[in-house]
């Protein structure tokens, strides 16, 4: 009789859960450790612990259970730098004649996976991941005949159709969104309740990788001394009553703001947890919901939350695997110039990005606004190649996966894809940020000069982005108000804008950044 033909589960990094459908058959599981993942960019301390501790405990798991597992470390023989290479040593060693795998999250890898199975000449099933709320072809279904695609309408389907936070088919609280109810600052005494963050300390298993990490990629950006993050099931679980109990309530009103050496006010941290997959989505959003209902959080809170989760989170993803590869290469608005140096060390007079940058590489974490605001910001307004934001993304956030990064970064932030993710580029002045922080209360730049001595550099590169894309961005009806402004500034101020702004890039590349 022939011997049953055995089937090889490949498990990635970021698909530690068997409660995903490829779990539904194999006769083992293939887990592997390569350089590649951590160097194909420049990724922090932070972020390659947090993955290999999270993959090690779940192996840990496997093994408990007596699942079959060949599961390889970084320094294994035979020396493999990309998952591609690592996956086609151990088939052709071994008598698994077909492999299955969860749809990956990145292109490059699903590209590496394929090529590496058809190498060995073995047959790859890819098997939807149904962690999401939608399929990828429902997404394509969404998107087909559109002549634009907004999250907002996304969203109201998504609600819809699985029925979160609906009362009679009508949204609870009369509205869809309640986002304009999420935008207020702080008073001048800062956030009135803030709750102590739940602290996951390293086990044995997490000081090992973060000891080998250490060592291994010593010369990479970031901090492990502090590290606490969860990376089990069970601690990411604890980190999700943790905020549905504490911090949820708090959230809604001042999910913008920010403040100056308080990282994670009341936000949830629970990104990195879910895009490991060590939480379901649907397991938090019916959490949040159910706070709601039972009088524990506002809507305010409630839906604002939960439309990261069934919003944005779906829309990213779905945008991401409708326009890949070639989204990647978008360039809409042909920025080129260097990213600064100081997006690794926080070393500027700005002190918003000096706060952001300084908690990235010592947290691995900025909320959203930080993103979008401070750091994104300033590289949209200053022109920075977006590839390289990405890649600066991508590499020093815990939570950082591309299917997720690419398109908040590439379109949300930098409106490189001309339109696709945002309907016009979010850009603002300083003021934006005086508003909604403390940052520039002991900043020696003024947010409210846009030329001359101490002139903020955000709001004299916010001048100079309108000037220099006025004819570009005319035909865009969200944009008339900020070039109607810009129209009222005299020849001279403008020209007095172009100098300073001229001057803020000469120095950018001077300081040779990357």
């Amino acid at each position: 009789m022939s011997s049953k033909k055995r089937s090889l589960l490949v498990v990635l990094g970021d698909q530690l859960s068997d409660r995903l459908k490829a779990f539904s058959s194999f006769d083992a599981i293939w887990m592997a450790e390569v350089t590649a993942e951590s160097t194909h960019v420049w990724s922090s301390k932070i972020r390659i612990a947090l993955f290999l501790s999270a993959m090690r405990h779940f192996a840990e798991d496997l093994r408990k259970r007596k699942v079959e597992l060949h599961y390889r470390r970084l320094d294994d023989e035979p020396r493999c730098e990309t998952l591609g290479e690592a996956l086609q040593a151990f088939l052709e060693e071994s008598d698994f004649e077909s492999v299955r795998v969860t749809q990956p999250g990145d292109w490059r890898v699903l590209e590496e996976l394929k090529a590496a199975c058809e190498a060995a000449g073995r047959d790859l099933e890819v098997v939807e991941d149904d962690s999401f709320y939608a399929s990828l072809e429902e997404f394509s279904q969404h998107a087909e005949g559109r002549k634009q695609l907004r999250m907002e309408y996304f969203y109201r389907e998504m609600r819809k159709t699985h029925g979160v936070l609906m009362e009679d088919g009508e949204p609870v609280g009369g509205k869809w969104n309640f986002d304009a109810s999420n935008r207020k600052a702080f008073g001048k005494e800062g956030p009135e309740r803030l709750f102590p963050r739940q602290r996951f300390e390293p086990d044995e298993t997490t000081r090992e990788v973060i000891q080998m990490v250490d060592t291994k990629f010593s010369d990479h950006p970031g901090d492990l001394e502090h590290f606490d993050w969860p990376v089990t099931r069970a601690d990411a679980l604890r980190a999700l009553e943790s905020f549905i109990e504490g911090e949820l309530a708090q959230f809604g009103a001042h999910q913008d703001a920010m403040w100056t050496g308080e990282p994670y006010l009341n936000h949830s941290l629970l990104s990195s947890s879910i895009n490991l997959k060590l939480l379901d989505p649907k397991e938090v959003v019916a959490a949040a919901e159910q706070a709601y209902r039972d009088g524990k959080v506002p809507i305010e809170s409630a839906e604002g939350f939960i439309r990261q989760i069934l919003g944005w989170r779906e829309y990213v993803r779905g945008i991401y695997w409708e326009y890949m590869p070639g989204y990647l290469q978008r360039n809409e608005l042909e920025a080129q110039e260097p990213l600064p140096e100081f997006y690794w060390s926080g070393d500027t007079e700005m002190s918003c990005i000096r706060d952001v940058v300084t908690q990235t590489m010592k947290h691995g974490y900025a909320h959203h606004i930080q993103r979008l605001m401070v750091t994104g910001l300033y590289g949209l307004l200053l022109g920075v190649d977006p590839k390289a934001m990405h890649a600066w993304y991508l590499s020093v956030y815990v939570d950082a996966v591309e299917w997720v990064e690419l398109p908040n970064t590439l379109g949300m932030s930098q409106y490189a894809d001309g339109g696709v993710m945002g309907s016009k580029p979010y850009v603002a002045s300083g003021k934006y940020i005086k508003r909604m922080s403390n940052y520039c209360e002991k900043c020696r730049f003024d947010p409210d000069k846009r030329s001359g001595e101490g002139a903020c550099p955000f709001t004299v590169l916010y001048w100079d982005f309108l000037a220099r894309h006025e004819e570009s961005l005319s035909g865009n009806p969200r944009m008339s108000m900020q070039l109607r402004n810009l129209k009222r500034l005299s020849t001279d101020d403008v020209n007095e804008i172009r100098k300073a702004a001229k001057g803020i890039r000469e120095a950018n590349r001077a300081a040779g950044g990357s």
